[in-house]
């Protein structure tokens, strides 16, 4: 019998567009109190009107290029409650539009900020509301990856911006295997998801001008993974499948996350 969300908790970041607010309506619909972040107040507003006429919401608001923002949304979240059955880190950034190299808020290369040094400050943060052999963290990867190379992480030589957001997704997936692993004794699962290629999302038509497949599509993949019994593991939409062989070089991960402890030293909760 398929378990049922009605009544879990649900955070969905980057809920307010594309495959996070489909997610959002879809679980919303099914019973789940789900918790929406965004960026823009406005958006966040609007969708709160539009799904409480359906279920349960509410609204944070944080810019994932401010890891001070995404450190204060989650001590709200922290103050807010005292569970969080699942949490699905979806926020991202494409390759950009243009190929000029961009900075955080924080002096860090955009991506890489975006794409996985917020999901970790707000996973990390968050990892005390979560219950023990019930709960799932989902990290929304990509099919698109490549090698960091640590030599030149913050890519101050020869920017691409596709490159960057494929290293970022790498990032994403080495700290799912990490965090799986440390989190295995406390039977809370960790896995990251490539849930479509180019979905026709507002980011995608802008950068590529083409879509391959559907925002339905790519829920249909997440919603998938809200019981799966497997951790550690990244997933091709709905099937286990194999990241780049870097992701499960031990010692590249362990030199990943020490660089990224390092970065987030002042935002992570004691």
């Amino acid at each position: 019998m398929k378990e049922s969300i009605s009544g879990k908790k649900i955070l969905i970041t980057g809920a307010t567009d594309g495959l996070g607010k489909l997610v959002a309506k879809h679980l919303v619909a099914q019973g789940a109190v789900v918790l929406l972040h965004g960026r823009n107040p406005e958006k966040g507003k609007a969708l709160v009107v539009e799904l409480s006429k359906v279920g349960e919401v509410e609204y944070y608001n944080a810019d994932y290029s401010s890891l001070k923002e995404v450190k204060n949304m989650s001590e709200v979240i922290l103050k807010d409650h005292d569970q969080i059955d699942i949490l699905i880190n979806n926020v991202g950034i494409g390759k950009g539009k243009i190929q000029v190299r961009e900075l955080s808020q924080d002096g860090i290369e955009l991506r890489f900020e975006v794409n996985y040094l917020s999901h970790v400050l707000l996973t990390e943060n968050l990892l005390p509301l979560l219950p023990e052999n019930t709960a799932s963290i989902i990290n929304v990867a990509s099919i698109g990856q490549e090698l960091i190379d640590f030599s030149n992480l913050m890519l101050e030589k020869g920017y691409e911006g596709f490159f960057a957001y494929k290293q970022s997704k790498t990032a994403l997936i080495m700290y799912t295997i990490e965090l799986a692993n440390r989190l295995k004794s406390r039977g809370i699962k960790v896995n990251a998801i490539h849930p479509a290629s180019l979905m026709n999302t507002k980011m995608v038509t802008e950068e590529w001008d083409y879509s391959l497949t559907t925002v339905e599509e790519g829920a249909d993949a997440v919603e998938s993974l809200l019981f799966t019994p497997k951790t550690g593991e990244y997933f091709d939409r709905k099937q286990p499948s194999k990241a780049i062989s870097q992701v499960y070089n031990q010692s590249a991960r362990k030199k990943l996350m020490k660089i990224t402890m390092e970065l987030l030293k002042d935002f992570i909760q004691e």
